[in-house]
């Protein structure tokens, strides 16, 4: 694991030690790496966003029914057949 340092504001540095003796993190590192573990997951989150909010505008919606996946089904392992063959 790579190491980094950090320069903090007094009254940061006190916010995460009390954070850390609270007892819910075993270090200032722990803390900080959940910190980033959860923004990580938040740009996950807001790309999805962004993803669904593009498909709601992209046109006009189809019915998604059984159907609907099974010829998805074909159509796929159709064209993955003839990529394999072209191999």
């Amino acid at each position: 694991m790579e190491t980094m340092n950090i320069a903090l504001p007094e009254s940061m540095k006190h916010f995460v030690q009390e954070r850390v003796s609270e007892g819910g993190y075993s270090s200032a590192s722990e803390y900080v790496r959940e910190l980033i573990r959860a923004d990580q997951k938040r740009k996950v989150e807001e790309r999805i966003d962004a993803l669904l909010l593009e498909g709601l505008d992209s046109g006009e919606p189809v019915p998604v029914t059984r159907e609907y996946w099974e010829e998805k089904k074909r159509k796929l392992t159709e064209r993955l057949g003839k990529a394999i063959s072209h191999q």
